[in-house]
């Protein structure tokens, strides 16, 4: 697969991430030939800006893969169910945003900087994981290398970007009718976003966990190669637009100090440490959005666990959580083809 250009496909080109993809792409001088942009039939005649250049929105179809060497998906778990076989079929590598192929036990699902191995066993499709998982792992794998987690408890605050780009809309509308004192506009959420956070919205199954949480205990430890880890996860969402916060709190195999823990936080590539105690100055979503790197702060001993560690992470769910990841995987790719 060797190349000097790739011949891409965007499926879900007009979507939040869709749009994160193009400029993560020219951002990072990605070896793009041609592109094309996929989308539902209600984008069809929509033009985008690529290094630009206006590219036009062609409907995503089963035969819309022609000569495509890698086809980036974000168009929902259903489409991608649908379509990505027709990409594969017709020579492309999938890198899929969706839930569709996570667990697949034949689909390596591959955060880049903690088991870019798993990518040469693909069989034609590459998952992503889910924002939130990567956001976490990206903090949890240095220390996890330093002494193995035995218990994750994690309590995500879920920005309105991971529901799409309505959602950021209807965030941004429905804070201008709260303060006019005016009817809330609900399209996307069934409960008040503006000035509110509520349980996540997906749905909560039988065990009382909703799909959301039950994707990080099973994505975590099947990034990490590891079913004995576990996970207690509680998902919140919260009226931000597109940074995740998340408080960890991990028990190890063996106590970790504070400085070695900052030291490894230190050296992992992709994430940065802000950890200013004296100034009461820590990650906050207004900060990391936009940002490629995954900020780790609040680094403390637990106090109630002789080997328990505690961090306050926070991620750009679209970048890092979502676009940028995976065309680091596509970059990995190439790399080693």
């Amino acid at each position: 697969m060797k190349k000097s250009r790739y011949n891409m496909v965007i499926a879900g080109a007009t979507g939040a991430v869709g749009q994160e993809f193009l400029t993560v792409l020219e951002k990072r001088n990605f070896p793009v030939g041609d592109l094309r942009l996929l989308a539902s039939s209600r984008s069809v005649g929509k033009k985008m800006k690529f290094r630009g250049m206006d590219y036009p929105v062609y409907e995503l179809k089963s035969d819309s893969f022609h000569g495509v060497d890698i086809a980036l998906f974000s168009a929902g778990g259903n489409r991608s169910k649908e379509f990505a076989p027709h990409a594969v079929k017709a020579g492309a590598v999938v890198v899929d945003n969706s839930s569709a192929y996570r667990m697949d036990p034949e689909v390596p699902l591959v955060v880049p900087e903690i088991n870019p191995e798993d990518i040469k066993k693909h069989k034609g499709i590459l998952a992503n994981p889910n924002c939130t998982t990567i956001i976490a792992l990206m903090a949890v794998w240095p220390i996890h290398r330093l002494s193995p987690v035995k218990r994750m408890v994690v309590a995500t605050y879920q920005a309105v970007s991971g529901a799409g780009a309505k959602a950021l809309e209807e965030l941004e509308v429905q804070a201008g009718e709260f303060l006019e004192g005016r009817e809330l506009t609900k399209n996307v959420f069934r409960h008040q976003i503006a000035f509110n956070l509520f349980s996540h919205d997906s749905d909560i199954g039988p065990e009382g966990y909703s799909q959301e949480e039950m994707k990080v205990v099973k994505e975590t430890r099947k990034i990490l190669h590891d079913d004995s880890i576990l996970v207690s996860p509680t998902c919140v969402r919260v009226p931000i637009f597109r940074a995740h916060a998340e408080a960890i709190h991990l028990e190890l195999a063996r106590s970790v100090s504070v400085q070695e823990a900052t030291e490894a936080l230190d050296a992992m590539p992709g994430v940065k440490v802000v950890d200013d105690r004296a100034g009461n100055y820590f990650p906050m979503p207004i900060e990391v959005s936009g940002k490629d790197e995954v900020y780790v702060g609040r680094i403390r001993k637990d106090l109630g666990m002789a080997n328990g560690l505690n961090l306050f992470v926070c991620g750009d769910q679209l970048l890092k959580g979502a676009a940028l990841n995976a065309v680091q995987i596509a970059e990995k790719l190439i790399a080693s083809s």
